[in-house]
């Protein structure tokens, strides 16, 4: 049985004590690490040279950091009441500051998007890996620890505890111990709000070396608000909805571009007179392939479960069974909400949900008769950063070599897309961005960096509508990405296809897709905004009306930034009386009653801001 302890030090000094100076310690990805125990051994090796510690991690969570003075007005009082008790990683804020220790080493496969973008050590230590292969790599490494959150419960009289939102790598490096493949102490953490998940993940006391349990380290979880979802990821959501089939299985991806896909099924399913009347506004003169209600419903094999799927499963989208579950996930992350609801659910509720391998939700090796026959018709969602006019996907990392998040589980899904019958892969990207020097198109006709391969091409949506490159010639793989590009970058993404000879010259852009603008998403968008059918929040926010009022004007400042011209403008219209009813978003930003010069010009600058995110 473990040993229990209520001090992180002690725990620290005892895992030391049995391990010895060389600790190779694995940290669950997001939500499931330990903090006080990671903690209480980085402060062990900083004060202690003679230990040698690395720590093998992914997507470290760290508090929202402000850029500059509006930023900083608005995501103070958000991070006191969301995030004021959740212990800030220490090894997180030594690679920030450049100060980790000679004898500490922290290496990671995927990171929290954009984070670590200019911090050399962590860019260096980075590893290239797919989700399923994590374990493996810090196998080989020599694991000798896992620290992890758990959940706890106690029935007749035997305590269990859960891995709850990290059984990813986890159970894999469980039943590699078990096979006799590994060596390493299981060390937990009990947090009382930590949902208690059943299944694969539900595990005895005997399983652990040790744990910390003590009301003095329980902590709040962390807990990102959802992002209200735009116009533009909106309209790739309806466009990949009417690409899901009655009875199939659905694979969503991180990103806002999931809360749009699940309220565009649920729309259809619930209000489908709406949706295929939103759709045909959306894309006139084409057919979606799939727009009825859904009679039979999805199964949902994830290897991110978020919000989103407990709408689809209340719904009844979600609800084809596979042993006893409607979905099956690795890890989970989401909102104060998200986990309330998910602990708030009967045992049987939970039941439905299966938290479990990574290996099991990324792969079909294993048992892949049984997973094949029942991922039928399967539809994997993921999201892109930038693709290439011949089809490749840009989703990790940048031309200079820069990480910017990881592969994750894309690169599974879409090699799984390609193994099961009737599958397909659905990458989604918006087709624009800005940048300082103004908008760029994020279809290119080519990158120096890919995250998906030209050669496993399959579909690709974007606000203007679904490109369906499987099987297609590369002149073929052309055309189609040009129809779903912003009509502003399509001459010259044409002409750089047509001087390297994979274009014919005499190529038209049919005229329906000559018209690919952001105005004509919106109006097509806004009946359906307009009626609250696509709402900001499709499934519940901790920011306050208040709040959510300021966060659209506050992208109108920013988008504003990159040009010193469009500030001026801002300027110049916030001289105008601000409405009685943006009142209160002025006082929460502090600059309803401006007296230094600065807080004049904020509230100038955010008045304007305010007037013309309202008016869109």
């Amino acid at each position: 049985m473990p040993k229990i302890f209520t001090d992180p030090v002690a725990i620290a000094d005892d895992i030391i004590r049995d391990v010895g100076p060389r600790l190779v310690v694995g940290l669950p990805l997001g939500l499931g690490k330990a903090n006080h125990i990671i903690n209480a051994i980085y402060r062990r090796a900083a004060a202690d040279r003679s230990l040698d510690l690395t720590f093998f991690s992914a997507l470290t969570l760290e508090k929202p950091r402000p850029s500059n003075e509006l930023e900083k007005r608005f995501i103070a009082p958000v991070i006191d009441r969301l995030f004021g008790g959740w212990p800030d990683l220490d090894y997180a804020a030594a690679l920030h500051k450049g100060a980790l220790p000679p004898n500490v080493k922290v290496t990671e496969f995927f990171f929290l998007a954009g984070k670590w973008l200019h911090n050399a050590y962590a860019q260096q230590h980075y590893i290239a890996a797919n989700y399923t292969h994590a374990a493996s790599y810090i196998l080989d490494r020599g694991l000798n620890v896992i620290t992890q959150l758990v959940a706890k419960r106690v029935v007749n009289g035997e305590t269990r505890y859960s891995l709850s939102s990290n059984t990813d790598t986890t159970l894999d490096l469980l039943r590699a111990r078990a096979a006799g493949r590994a060596s390493f102490k299981l060390v937990g953490q009990v947090n009382s709000q930590l949902p208690f998940m059943p299944g694969a993940g539900d595990l005895p006391a005997s399983e652990f070396s040790a744990i910390l349990d003590s009301p003095d380290t329980d902590f709040p979880l962390f807990a990102p608000p959802s992002e209200p979802v735009s116009d533009t990821k909106y309209a790739i959501g309806l466009h990949a909805a009417g690409l899901i089939k009655d009875g199939g299985t659905l694979q969503i991806g991180i990103g806002q571009v999931g809360d749009a896909l699940a309220q565009s099924l649920i729309l259809r399913h619930r209000d489908n007179a709406r949706f295929r009347e939103i759709t045909a506004r959306l894309a006139p003169g084409s057919e979606m392939a799939e727009t009825a209600p859904f009679a039979t419903g999805l199964y949902g094999v994830s290897e991110m479960v978020f919000e989103a799927f407990l709408g689809l499963i209340e719904a009844g989208v979600l609800r084809r069974e596979v042993d006893g579950a409607v979905l099956h996930g690795a890890f989970f992350l989401g909102p104060q909400s998200f986990y309330r609801a998910l602990r708030e659910m009967t045992l049987e509720q939970r039941a439905r949900i299966q938290m479990t391998a990574v290996s099991f939700t990324n792969e079909l090796y294993g048992n892949e008769a049984a997973k094949c026959r029942a991922r039928v018709d399967a539809r994997f969602v993921n999201n892109a950063m930038m693709a290439t006019l011949m089809g490749a996907a840009i989703s990790d990392g940048l031309d200079n070599g820069q990480v910017v998040s990881g592969v994750g589980g894309q690169y599974n899904f879409v090699a799984q897309a390609f193994a099961l019958e009737g599958a397909r892969s659905i990458l989604t990207l918006e087709s624009t961005r800005r940048e300082k020097g103004g908008l760029v198109s994020n279809i290119r006709w080519s990158y120096g960096h890919t995250t998906i391969p030209r050669h496993l091409r399959d579909i690709v949506v974007t606000e203007y509508g679904v490109a369906d490159l499987r099987g297609k010639s590369d002149a073929e793989v052309i055309a189609a990405m040009l129809n779903v590009a912003d009509s502003r970058f399509q001459g010259e993404l044409m002409r750089q296809a047509m001087d390297a000879g994979k274009l014919p010259k005499n190529h038209e852009i049919p005229a329906v897709h000559r018209e690919n603008f952001a105005d004509r998403i919106k109006t097509a968008l806004k009946p359906a905004l307009s009626a609250g059918l696509l709402p900001p929040f499709p499934f519940g926010s901790d920011f306050t009306e208040v709040e959510q009022r300021l966060i659209p004007a506050l992208e109108v400042l920013r988008d504003a930034s990159h040009s010193p011209v469009a500030l001026l403008s801002l300027a110049i219209d916030g001289l105008r009386p601000a409405a009685v009813s943006d009142q209160p978003a002025l006082a929460r930003m502090g600059v309803d009653c401006p007296n230094r010069f600065s807080d004049r010009l904020y509230r100038m600058l955010l008045n304007a801001a305010l007037r013309r995110s309202g008016e869109k």
